[in-house]
């Protein structure tokens, strides 16, 4: 098999879902949009989790403060570090009830604006701090690029853009958004195993008014609506044949014309 099954909903019981969202502003639209989350998805039976970052005051790098039991003046090797605490149960409280929160979750929407092209360095600090190694990926887990450690979830980026949505087209001066996102959904989500949906993107959001905002949720709330059922990205399956043992793809499994990042997706 070279691409990854949808993920389906458990039987028997609500989903879970756990809004990740970094805005310093908590009437900024990054806001608004992640309360709406929260209301449409507990509107729909689902349980969630909100882990607003700026409002836990959340620090974005990683460092020794990370591993309380780290000897004070010892080298840092990050990985080792991470493996070790991670196996240990020694991580700081922050990052050890983030993890738990993942652990819980059969989804997970990241709520953020588009800075320079990627998540804001609080979010950043997020994924650095809490997929560690050992949690999130490494030798004794399934492999990445798979159903790997976080594999069943389904994972949403759902991005406030203040450009506008021809710049980011296939001839757009920004390049097209998947391309952009490129990192985050395939080296974090799938790498991590999670299922990464196409992303939802507002569009145009520096001077977005109030019925573009209405706009903009009704378009959401469709997405949030089929967080559950919608086909994922179909990226490629590492340990599904498509690529050799240098870890590229093999000659002949790409479509007519495809190259670059369009070669990982069937």
């Amino acid at each position: 098999m070279s691409s990854h099954a949808p993920q389906q909903p458990s039987e028997g019981r609500p989903q879970r879902v756990l809004i990740v969202t970094a805005h310093p502003e908590p009437r900024s639209l990054t806001a608004a949009l992640a309360d709406f989350a929260v209301e449409r998805l507990r509107s729909a039976g689902h349980e969630v989790r909100v882990s607003d970052l700026y409002a836990m005051k959340w620090q974005s790098a990683l460092g020794a403060d990370d591993f309380p039991e780290h000897p004070a003046g010892a080298r840092l090797e990050v990985l080792a570090a991470q493996g070790e605490a991670t196996r240990a149960g020694r991580l700081a409280a922050e990052l050890a009830a983030e993890q738990e929160k993942l652990r819980w979750a059969d989804a997970v929407v990241f709520q953020f604006p588009l800075w320079w092209f990627s998540v804001p360095a609080i979010l950043k600090g997020w994924i650095d701090r809490v997929l560690t190694f050992e949690f999130a990926h490494g030798p004794a887990l399934a492999p990445p690029y798979s159903e790997g450690a976080l594999g069943g979830k389904r994972a949403l980026l759902a991005v406030s853009v203040g450009a506008r949505e021809s710049a980011f087209s296939d001839r757009g001066a920004h390049g097209p958004l998947a391309d952009v996102l490129f990192p985050l959904q395939h080296g974090v989500l799938w790498f991590t195993g999670m299922a990464a949906l196409e992303p939802f993107a507002a569009y145009g959001t520096v001077s977005l008014a109030e019925e573009g905002f209405e706009a903009v949720a009704e378009a959401y709330g469709r997405r949030l609506d089929g967080l559950f059922t919608e086909q994922p990205v179909p990226f490629r399956r590492l340990d599904g044949g498509d690529y050799g043992r240098d870890m590229r793809l093999r000659e002949g499994l790409e479509r007519p014309g495809a190259s670059g990042l369009e070669l990982h997706t069937r």
